[in-house]
Parts: structure tokens; C-alpha cells; sequence
């Protein structure tokens, strides 16, 4: 199995699809795209007919604002997809900017293979829906649980309700976060040098260990979640 068939067989949009569907009613609409650091993809009010999967590198979905400040709502790795929360709403604009992180290898696709009926197989369109139904109704779960941790006044609570989440959603206490330490900063809304500062000291506190995204939660946190429901 080539790298791009490989990559739609791990991605959650196309679990479920049998390798000679993906081979030939899938894989053959997809176009491979690369680009380069800080390239961006989506910006506010663009009109997006179209998804992505993500092959090779990272995709930052972020908010900028008026003052230059930024929010970073979601970091998406290879076998996540890009674009299908927009081309399902009614303008299909939107909201947010989609950067590269560092050089970028996905596969499109146009919209229609989603929306168009009689684009796939009435089989195969099933199991998309399904999956994407799936994928969608997790990053409003996710969305609702960023608002969670976001409601924390102090960065230690913002860090320690994070961590519980992430432990409680891999079920085990020792977990890799998905973030880079100026990542995390950003997703949860605070000084990078502050973050450091106080993931310093709560691991001399006996709070926490970690290396680099690598974590162990040594003292529960609070604010405890369903995230062990979302993949």
C-alpha cells in the first residue's frame, strides 16, 4: 500500500472503507499539495469548497486579532482532516486562519465527494457520513471543553484541568501532548516564558514530571471530563 492509500487507511473520515474503495473511488480525486512554513491555507472569510487530508507535517488553526494577539484552537497531525466542519455549514466561509507549522503535506479533495450524491458508492457514502458525523460532533465536544479550561482564572488551573483531560482521555497518567511548549502557550491563552516558569515549579512541587511534550500527572486535577469518549 503507497504512502497517500496508507494515510486515507489511518484517517478517521475513511475508517471502514475497504483498500480497493479507497483505491478506486476515493484516492483518484485527491490532489497532493505541499507547502512551506507559515503557509496559510484558510483565512477569515474564505470560501472553502473543499477538505484535506493531512499526509506529513502539522496544520495550526488559529484566531488572530485586531491587536495581534493570537489564539491557537487545534493542531492537526497526519490522518487528520482539514475543512470538513466548513463545507458542511451553509456559507462554507471561514472563521479562523489554517497555517503550516512546518512543511506540509496533505491530499484534497473537493467537496462534492462528501455532499454530491452519487460521487461514491451508496455504501461508501454511508460510512462517511457516519465517520464524519463522528469527527464533528468530537471538535464540538473539544470546543466545549477548551471553554472549560479557558474558564480557569490561574495558569497553574488552566495547566492542571489540561493534563487531567489529556490523562483522563488516554487513560493512563504518563501521555505525550500534542502541543510545543509555545503551542500550549498559545492554546491556552498565556505568556509562553510564564508557562515554563510554572510548569517548572510544579514539577518541583511533586505536581507533575515532563520532558519536552511528554507529561506524567503525579496529582489529579480538578475539573474532571469525558474526554476517554473522544478518539
Amino acid at each position: 500500500m503507497d504512502a497517500p492509500l496508507s494515510a486515507l487507511d489511518e484517517c478517521r473520515l475513511f475508517r471502514g472503507l475497504p483498500p480497493e474503495t479507497l483505491e478506486r473511488e476515493i484516492l483518484p480525486r485527491g490532489r497532493l499539495r505541499e507547502f512551506e512554513k507559515q503557509s496559510v491555507l484558510i483565512a477569515p472569510g474564505d470560501r472553502v469548497d473543499w477538505f484535506a487530508v493531512v499526509l506529513r507535517g502539522k496544520v495550526q488553526i488559529s484566531q488572530i486579532f485586531s491587536d495581534g494577539a493570537s489564539s491557537l484552537m487545534e493542531a492537526l497531525g497526519p490522518g487528520y482532516t482539514l475543512g470538513t466542519d466548513l463545507v458542511c455549514t451553509r456559507s462554507r466561509r471561514s472563521p479562523y486562519y489554517a497555517a503550516a507549522a512546518g512543511e506540509l503535506r496533505v491530499l484534497r479533495f473537493p467537496a462534492e465527494l462528501l455532499l454530491k450524491p452519487g460521487a461514491v458508492s451508496g455504501e461508501a457514502r454511508e460510512v462517511l457520513w457516519r465517520n464524519l458525523l463522528t469527527i464533528l460532533s468530537d471538535d464540538s465536544l473539544r470546543k466545549h471543553y477548551r471553554l472549560a479550561i479557558l474558564a480557569q482564572r490561574g495558569l497553574r488551573d488552566r495547566v492542571l484541568v489540561y493534563l487531567t483531560m489529556q490523562a483522563e482521555r488516554r487513560g493512563t497518567h504518563t501521555f505525550r501532548i500534542p502541543f510545543s511548549r509555545e503551542e500550549l502557550a498559545a492554546f491556552l491563552c498565556v505568556n509562553r516564558s510564564a508557562l515554563s516558569h510554572e510548569l517548572s515549579r510544579m514539577e518541583a512541587e511533586g505536581l507533575i514530571r515532563f520532558r519536552k511534550n511528554e507529561f506524567t500527572l503525579l496529582s489529579a486535577g480538578k475539573g474532571r471530563s469525558a474526554w476517554s469518549a473522544l478518539e
